[in-house]
């Protein structure tokens, strides 16, 4: 049976982008699943165009920069706290001595101030919130948010974390450059972009592995870190459980030896990807029942190319991007259907996207998946269509929701399971009333409800919003209301 054209367009905005813009519902009914797979042939689909944004090697020597000059402040104030301490020496021996016989007290000596001005944001945060900041505009700004949610997917698939010293400067241009562009290219040169960008190299301890046998390994005495082998095998590609071995672990180890970072110290590229051959492992790797010579950085450009259209690769990803946009148990037969294109493709993501965008078991499933809390916040503010002046706000909103921004708990990324998202709703509903209080005033309830959900309100929640005692407990209800949290 058909599905209602605008039953179509309701699930299309909130299953496969954020929400509606606020009155946006309409403009989407006469052929939903023709606006996803228009999005998706959009020049530069997802990408940021921001000049004022800083690469990576620009942040990571701007943070070094920064260091330096704390660094240079902390020698400052010790020396001046080695005057002091001199100087007050002096003073309690001079008082200790009998005054000459005309001496008079200074009235005039200077008090020292004991209140300290306010401290900005140091540069590496500043450079957090002005990447935090482009992310939240291109989300809300989007028509759908598809190529957005497809970014936020995937940044979660390979993320990196903010709270890894070096790295936090550099998680928005880890999203912009190795994520973003890669969208609707071959999952290949997307995994290549991940595993050689300096913030995945310093997250994951690559930046320093050595070889055992390298020139660097034999001279500073130090061993293998197989961080970043094992969570591309478990996590980025194969999955976990799924025919490779420890050996194979540490074979693609050394193979990826000599993948570091340009030092930051340097003017010019500091900061940047640069292969070590002082530091990479010499000689041929048996990676999963193959051998690759040693050539250098083409070694692991090798394994990686292998890995990227791997059978277990396509599933695992299929199972994720299924997992993702549909149903935390997912239909086996939509999973075989994008394992299946990406197989035949190469790692094609523009593909497997389309397959995901006309496969009937995306539309006809029950709307019970959870929306995670960072795409609840986008949803609630395009459907209101209200536009944050201050990002801030917002990234403390993640925070208390337990989704904090570029901050996953471990190298797997936050669940994708809405089970693991109930424990939040009190928090939601602190959030939602926050959010009431500061707007409901501006905002018609019952007006954005049926512009954001059209056939999807249910009457439950018309009748609770009819029955609100303010605008703003509507506003906080809407928001709470299960077609605001499920997609």
């Amino acid at each position: 049976m058909a599905i209602d054209p605008k039953i179509q367009a309701a699930i299309l905005l909130h299953r496969f982008g954020f929400a509606p813009k606020a009155g946006g519902l309409a403009a989407f009914s006469r052929d939903p699943r023709a606006a996803l797979l228009a999005e998706l042939e959009r020049p530069n689909a997802g990408q940021i165009v921001n000049d004022d944004l800083l690469s990576t090697g620009e942040a990571a020597r701007a943070t070094y920069d920064f260091r330096q000059e704390r660094k240079a402040e902390r020698l400052a104030r010790r020396a001046e706290a080695e005057a002091d301490k001199v100087a007050a020496n002096a003073a309690k021996n001079a008082a200790a001595m009998p005054p000459a016989p005309d001496a008079k007290p200074d009235m005039a000596a200077p008090q020292m101030a004991n209140a300290k001005p306010k401290q900005q944001p140091g540069v590496p945060q500043q450079i957090f919130l002005e990447e935090a900041r482009a992310r939240l505009d291109s989300a809300l700004n989007a028509d759908i948010g598809f190529a957005d949610r497809l970014v936020w997917f995937w940044s979660n698939h390979f993320c990196v974390s903010a709270d890894k010293g070096q790295v936090r400067a550099l998680c928005g241009a880890f999203e912009r450059e190795a994520i973003r562009p890669y969208i609707t290219g071959k999952f290949g040169d997307m995994l290549m972009a991940v595993e050689t960008h300096p913030a995945m190299l310093f997250y994951l301890d690559n930046a320093r592995s050595l070889g055992p046998r390298s020139m660097a390994g034999q001279r500073r005495g130090k061993g293998l870190n197989e961080n970043l082998a094992r969570e591309i095998l478990e996590l980025h590609t194969l999955g976990v459980r799924t025919g490779y071995s420890q050996a194979d672990v540490t074979s693609f180890a050394k193979v990826i030896t000599g993948w570091s970072i340009v030092p930051l110290k340097q003017p010019e590229n500091g900061g940047e990807f640069v292969f070590n051959s002082r530091m990479h492992e010499p000689g041929a790797q048996r990676v999963i029942d193959r051998d690759y010579d040693d050539r250098g950085v083409e070694q692991g450009r090798a394994v990686l190319a292998r890995l990227a259209v791997h059978p277990a690769t396509a599933k695992h990803i299929a199972t994720k991007l299924a997992r993702h946009f549909v149903a935390d148990a997912p239909p086996q037969s939509l999973v075989d259907r994008l394992a299946k294109r990406f197989l035949a493709s190469g790692g094609d993501l523009k593909q497997v996207s389309e397959e995901l965008v006309v496969a009937p078991e995306a539309w006809d499933a029950p709307r019970t998946k959870m929306r995670k809390p960072s795409e609840w916040l986008v949803g609630a503010l395009r459907a209101t269509g209200i536009s944050p002046s201050d990002v801030r706000p917002l990234i403390q909103a993640q925070n208390l929701l337990g989704e904090p921004l570029w901050r996953p708990p471990a190298p797997n990324g936050f669940s994708d399971d809405s089970a693991a998202w109930m424990d939040g709703l009190a928090q939601r509903l602190d959030i939602a009333n926050q959010f009431a209080r500061r707007t409901g005033d501006l905002i018609d309830p019952q007006a954005v409800a049926e512009a954001s959900f059209g056939p999807l309100l249910s009457k439950d929640t018309q009748q609770t919003l009819a029955r609100a005692e303010s605008r703003q407990q509507a506003v906080a209800l809407l928001l709470m209301s299960p077609e605001m949290q499920r997609r």
